[in-house]
């Protein structure tokens, strides 16, 4: 006798939508919070989806929640047919009024600091009903984000293996030794990381990719990155390695534009590292939504501009 076939599962895009933001945020709090929902009645979507597929899909634990393995395919799924959602909002975005679209972005630090700013402003100006939700990454952690659909398009650093991607020339920077023109190194012209590690740094905050960065190229090295002081911007480096506070490692093209201002020494990195090739990448350039797509051909184009 044949088995009984399932019963039919009736999926609600709110229910994945907030599924999706759930296993992101790990907290059904916060998941809710960006699915416009209350806790409770995210709680109860969430057991009416275990309900009809008959299976826990996540861990509750005071610490939050993590996906079951059978959370972990919906999750798969969930930010397939969300995409696939923004990718037809996209097209059809040129046809319908007060239709928004809205574009996950990562990069690294180089980009976020140095190029996004100015690039993305033209970008928004030129395209009002489109947002960007654009967020600093270290580029493996980039990589991943745009493979599993967590990202919708990334900028990424260095020889970062980019498999199953589409990577695309942007942008080219290197790094830099910078110094105050009073201090020991400033008669140096090119210098390697490891051989200036006994002194004394200055540092962007620990939670940007760039410090991540630098502390495990010391890690590697079994050396350690000694920091005096962490700042919130390449400007604020600049002017505490000008006043002889530490040195730093930062983009030439940021320790360029403070240079005379700030009073700087700069000497090259002998670190095959310190030469870096920015790539946009992308899943897939035809799945991207339509606006998606202009933002990569408005960023390429923007070089040199």
């Amino acid at each position: 006798m044949p088995s009984p076939a399932p019963p039919p599962l009736h999926f609600d895009l709110t229910d994945l939508r907030l599924f999706v933001n759930i296993a992101e945020s790990n907290s059904m709090t916060r998941g809710a919070a960006r699915s416009s929902l209350s806790v409770p009645a995210a709680s109860m979507r969430v057991k009416h989806l275990e309900d009809a597929l008959a299976t826990q899909l996540l861990y509750r634990t005071r610490r939050g929640v993590t996906l079951t393995p059978a959370g972990q395919t919906l999750l798969h799924h969930a930010r397939q047919i969300v995409r696939q959602l923004e990718s037809l909002r996209g097209d059809l975005q040129d046809y319908s009024a007060g239709i928004r679209g809205h574009i996950r972005l990562f990069a690294n630090t180089t980009a976020m600091t140095e190029f996004l700013p100015t690039a993305l402003s033209g970008f928004l100006t030129g395209h009002p009903s489109i947002s960007v939700d654009l967020q600093e990454r270290l580029s493996h952690e980039i990589v991943r984000n745009v493979a599993e659909g967590v990202a919708d398009i990334g900028i990424v650093a260095g020889n970062v293996r980019t498999d199953g991607l589409q990577a695309l020339p942007y942008r080219s920077d290197k790094l830099v030794l910078a110094t105050a023109r009073r201090h020991a190194l400033a008669g140096a012209r090119r210098v390697d990381f490891l051989d200036v590690l006994e002194h004394e740094f200055v540092s962007l905050h620990s939670g940007s990719a760039i410090h991540a960065f630098l502390t495990q190229a010391a890690a590697d090295a079994g050396r350690e990155l000694r920091v005096r002081i962490q700042v919130g911007s390449f400007d604020a480096m600049c002017q505490m390695i000008g006043q002889n506070v530490g040195i730093g490692v930062l983009p030439q093209s940021a320790a360029r534009r403070h240079q005379q201002s700030a009073g700087l020494h700069l000497a090259a990195l002998a670190n095959p590292w310190a030469i870096r090739d920015l790539k946009l990448i992308v899943r897939e350039m035809g799945a991207l939504p339509a606006f998606a797509q202009r933002l990569v051909a408005f960023l390429q184009q923007s070089v040199g501009n």
